[in-house]
């Protein structure tokens, strides 16, 4: 197979100094409004983090809240991107919605959240979504299927009048911007790149790199 006969045009809307604005939470409000009614999965973002040897790793996980406070995920706590943010806490995200040919890059370091932030969103997860923490040790290997579904099945046992309580290994992370970068596919790879740094008086300086 020849990849160079895969390539597809991109055809997206300029995007413009005067219409992005100079507050990136804002673009990133209007642009996640947009996905919203045209991605399958909007809140899917790729997060890439560093060991403490600087060998990367990336997967998708799930965007729970966004706010001028940052970006909030949750996971297990004793799971190998856990194991990295411990080392290393700056990580990068990465937002593709393909439906307007956009990606949003946000890259700054993690800190967990609150144990009453936590706390509250887990309560809210499905019974069987809370039940599943308790059967899966995230990254560890295990034997078969089986013996995972037979965990499950043990977890189920054990909370079966459905009050699960929220375990002390798994809670949420939020990451804290210093950079966005704005990515617009347009017509003859002529893409649109805007870049926000934060600066040491917490106002964003907005540039517009090559692409």
């Amino acid at each position: 197979m020849t990849i160079a006969n895969l390539r597809r045009e991109y055809l997206g809307k300029p995007l413009l100094e005067e219409e992005a604005g100079g507050d990136p939470f804002a673009l990133f409000d209007r642009w996640f409004a947009d996905a919203r009614d045209t991605e399958p999965d909007p809140v899917a973002m790729t997060l890439a983090t560093a060991d403490a040897h600087g060998r990367p790793r990336a997967r998708v996980v799930l965007l729970k809240e966004f706010s001028p406070r940052g970006f909030v995920f949750y996971t297990n706590y004793e799971s190998r991107k856990a194991r990295d943010m411990a080392v290393n806490n700056q990580v990068s995200l990465l937002f593709f919605w393909r439906s307007h040919e956009r990606q949003v890059r946000i890259d700054g370091a993690v800190e967990k959240v609150s144990d009453a932030e936590s706390d509250a969103y887990f309560a809210q997860r499905p019974l069987e979504s809370r039940i599943s923490v308790y059967a899966s040790r995230q990254s560890t290997a295990i034997a078969s299927r089986q013996a995972l579904d037979d965990l499950y099945a043990a977890a189920a046992r054990r909370f079966g009048d459905g009050q699960v309580p929220r375990p002390a290994w798994w809670g949420g992370y939020r990451v804290v911007p210093v950079e966005f970068e704005f990515w617009q596919g347009r017509i003859g790879r002529m893409h649109d790149r805007l870049r926000y740094a934060r600066q040491p008086d917490a106002t964003w300086l907005r540039d517009r790199l090559a692409p």
